[in-house]
Formats: C-alpha cells, sequence, structure tokens
C-alpha cells in the first residue's frame, strides 16, 4: 500500500444533507460509485430520515442523531450483504434522505365546477380553494410509491396528485354531507377540519400525513350570485314605499340624477295607484248607478241607451326577461320592477295596444316610470 492509500484510508467519510430550498422532500447522497468506508460517519439531522438502498431494495432507515455505520447499526443491511460476521471494507449502498418537517400552503381547487344538490336553491354548480399541509411520516412506503429511484424529489412532483386527491374527495364527501350552500360558506374552518379527517388516511396510504386542510373559498357562479344579491336586496328593502321616500330624499340631497329616477318612479307607482282606484270606482258605479249618474246619463246618451259607455282600463305590459314573455303587469308592478332593477329602459315590452316588441324607455306612457321629464306636462299658466 503507498503512502497516498495509507492518508485516504485513515479519513472517515461524512454523510449529511443540509436543506437550503423549501420544497425538497427527499434528496439521494451522490456518492462515486455509491462507495462508503466502514465506521463512516451519518449525520441525521432534526425532522430528517436517512433510508439506506442496497441494490434497489430499501433496508435500514435511521432518525435524527449521529451514526458510525458500522454492522450493529445497520442490520437489515448486514442481512443483505451476508455480513453476519463482521466487516472492514468499504460497501455499496444508497442513501437517501427524506425530509418530515410539514410542508405548508400547498394549493388545492376545483378544476371544473361541481354539481351539488342543495335545498334551498337545487342544483347548484359551486367551486373551492384553498391550501393544505402535510409531511412524511412514513420514508419506507414513501420511497417505495412515489420517488423511485429519483435523486431529488420536490413537491411540485407530487402536489398534482394530491390535489386530484383532494379535489375528487372533496366532491364525494360534500355531495354525501348534506350541507346547505350557505352554512358551507360561514363555517370554513369547520369544514376544513371535516375535510382533513375524511381525506387524512388517502394521505397514509403514501407515507404522508395530511396536518391540516383550509378551505379559503367556495364561489358560485357569477349569474347565481347576482340572483342572490337580488333576492338579498330585496330582503333588505322592507317596506317598498318607505325606501322609495328615502331614496328620492337622498337624490334631491346629492342634487343628481338618482333624485330624478327616484322622483318618477314614484310619480309612475302613484300614478298606477291612482288609476287602479278609477278602475275600482268605475266598477262599482257600473254596478249600482245611483239617481245621478241615471240622470246624466239619461241627458246625455240617446234614446234607449241608458248605461254610460264602460271606462277605459290601464294598460298592461308584458316584460321580456331572461328570453321569456313575463306578464301582464300593472304600471305599479313595473314601478315596483324598476326599483329592485329588473325592468330597464332597453328592457323589452308589450301590451295589446302595440304592434310589437319595444324598449321600455321609448314607450309612451312609461317615461315617467324612469324619471324622463318630457313624459312630465309642463305647470299649467297662472290664471
Amino acid at each position: 500500500m503507498g503512502l497516498f492509500d495509507r492518508l485516504f484510508g485513515e479519513f472517515v467519510d461524512v454523510i449529511e444533507w443540509t436543506d437550503d430550498t423549501s420544497n425538497t422532500m427527499v434528496y439521494r447522497f451522490e456518492r462515486y460509485g455509491n462507495e462508503i468506508k466502514y465506521g463512516a460517519k451519518l449525520v441525521v439531522r432534526e425532522s430528517q430520515y436517512a433510508v439506506f438502498v442496497n441494490e434497489g431494495q430499501v433496508a435500514d432507515v435511521l432518525g435524527p442523531g449521529t451514526w458510525e455505520l458500522e454492522t450493529k447499526n445497520l442490520p437489515l443491511l448486514t442481512t443483505l450483504k451476508s455480513w453476519q460476521h463482521g466487516f472492514e471494507s468499504p460497501f455499496k449502498a444508497e442513501v437517501y434522505f427524506c425530509n418530515a418537517r410539514r410542508f405548508t400552503d400547498l394549493k388545492w381547487g376545483t378544476k371544473q365546477p361541481l354539481m351539488l344538490r342543495d335545498k334551498e336553491f337545487g342544483g347548484l354548480r359551486l367551486r373551492a380553494f384553498g391550501t393544505y399541509t402535510t409531511r412524511i411520516v412514513d420514508p419506507l412506503t414513501f420511497i417505495r410509491e412515489i420517488v423511485g429511484t429519483e435523486g431529488i424529489f420536490t413537491t411540485e412532483e407530487i402536489s398534482e396528485q394530491l390535489r386530484n386527491l383532494i379535489t375528487s374527495r372533496f366532491a364525494t364527501i360534500i355531495g354525501g354531507a348534506d350541507i346547505p350552500i350557505l352554512d358551507m360558506a360561514a363555517n370554513q374552518d369547520q369544514l376544513g377540519e371535516f375535510l382533513t379527517t375524511r381525506i387524512a388516511p388517502e394521505f397514509g396510504e403514501y407515507g404522508l400525513e395530511l396536518t391540516k386542510l383550509l378551505v379559503e373559498n367556495i364561489s358560485l357562479p357569477p349569474s347565481v350570485n347576482e340572483a342572490l344579491d337580488r333576492r338579498t336586496a330585496m330582503g333588505m328593502t322592507g317596506n317598498l314605499d318607505a325606501y322609495l321616500k328615502y331614496q328620492a330624499g337622498q337624490g334631491l340631497e346629492q342634487g343628481g340624477g338618482t333624485g330624478n329616477d327616484a322622483i318618477g318612479m314614484g310619480v309612475g307607482m302613484a300614478m298606477g295607484r291612482t288609476m287602479a282606484e278609477g278602475v275600482s270606482a268605475g266598477t262599482h258605479a257600473d254596478g249600482g248607478a245611483g239617481p245621478a249618474s241615471g240622470a246624466a246619463s239619461g241627458s246625455a246618451a240617446a234614446p234607449g241607451n241608458a248605461r254610460p259607455p264602460p271606462l277605459s282600463h290601464p294598460p298592461r305590459f308584458h316584460v321580456a326577461l331572461d328570453g321569456q314573455a313575463d306578464g301582464p303587469h300593472s304600471l305599479e308592478t313595473l314601478g315596483q320592477m324598476i326599483g329592485t332593477g329588473q325592468l330597464k329602459k332597453d328592457t323589452l315590452v308589450w301590451s295589446p295596444e302595440m304592434s310589437d316588441w319595444a324598449r321600455a324607455g321609448e314607450v309612451a306612457g312609461l317615461g315617467s316610470l324612469f324619471g324622463d321629464r318630457r313624459a312630465t306636462p309642463p305647470p299649467l299658466p297662472s290664471p
């Protein structure tokens, strides 16, 4: 043996891994020819595992601490190598370091909306997003099932599989839990804990522990959100007359178009009520005319025509909503629909007196409902 052989023979190898990344789950210690000297030092830090693999077969697992690699510390590898009587020569083996710390802020989310049945709203499509935290608890299973022979394994390589696992189980669990959609949004913390408990066993099959799963957002399609907003707004309106008065007062204080619109809407509704009252009064007069009416009819009508002509009824309009003809509606109802945003100037309307559908803002008699000053007559001249 030469001088250099003696000098290098006295060195003791040190096998260790210091992780300077935030996403590496498994790292294979690179050793030329995978040759390790007898008595080499193995340093396993906190939140690490060291796994020895011999010719593709997983052998020993060592936890945190400083280990001297010899027969007593590597019982399985000793059996595989037939070292029952000990050894003092270099040996070949692969050493994998598994990072056992928690990997946080991993994202999950539904790629496509999920179809669910809700007791209050019926069929709904919803999407959900959030984060989860996981860590390696069984390094042997994780290497066998997931890592294989890769030298460096990161969270990006398994996050897609875990994300698909979560979203698939999320749809099944939520669909069978019978939780109202409004309760989901109000109890996201409890929902996350429930999902963590149900999905954790799936992670255990990969040698991982699902420590926490958070549901950060549950969203509905925009059209459903708009319908819910309208429903909420109508519920918050309460007394419609008081609400219209308040809106009119706010508009007058601001001096803008809002006051004009609110006043016009109020005038339209008042006109509708007046016309409705007129119809009711006419019907009553028609059913039982008194002496005065009989005298008037007798003096103004031709002989043989003792009854006055029927009063004209206020027009009633059909409204195009969501591609369907809705109605007919009275002017008072149209005023209420303007207040809730269902009827706008460009909404199509039709009445039997019209030849075709037309925009509400262009129909004579509806302008006052939108606060159109041109539809209001000027003040009478002074006598």
